[in-house]
């Protein structure tokens, strides 16, 4: 079974806590921008589910860009690891840790 690329993003920061991802995604025709830290993700522009099985990235979303930052997120200080990573680069990454 194909494991979608939010829950796949969360497994990452799992095996890498020391990261911050912070995707940038169109959401339901919104832009929207979604941390994802040590396995949970939560939208910093849009209301968060509670219940952690529905996702904060849907299949149907389209990833624009990828921030990989050091844990933990500071919004006025971010020390960025690479920005702008595209999804493909990330993918390359995901495939690197196994997930």
């Amino acid at each position: 079974m194909k494991q979608s690329i939010g829950y796949r993003l969360e497994q990452y920061t799992l095996r890498r806590p020391q990261e911050v991802l912070l995707v940038k995604a169109i959401v339901e025709g919104e832009a929207d921008e979604i941390s994802i830290f040590k396995g949970f993700s939560s939208s910093l522009m849009r209301p968060t589910a509670f219940d952690p099985d529905v996702p904060i990235l849907p299949e149907t979303a389209t990833v624009e860009s990828i921030d990989r930052l050091q844990a933990p997120y500071q919004p006025d200080c971010p020390r960025y690891i690479q920005q702008n990573l595209s999804l493909a680069a990330m993918l390359a990454l995901l495939e690197e840790v196994g997930v």
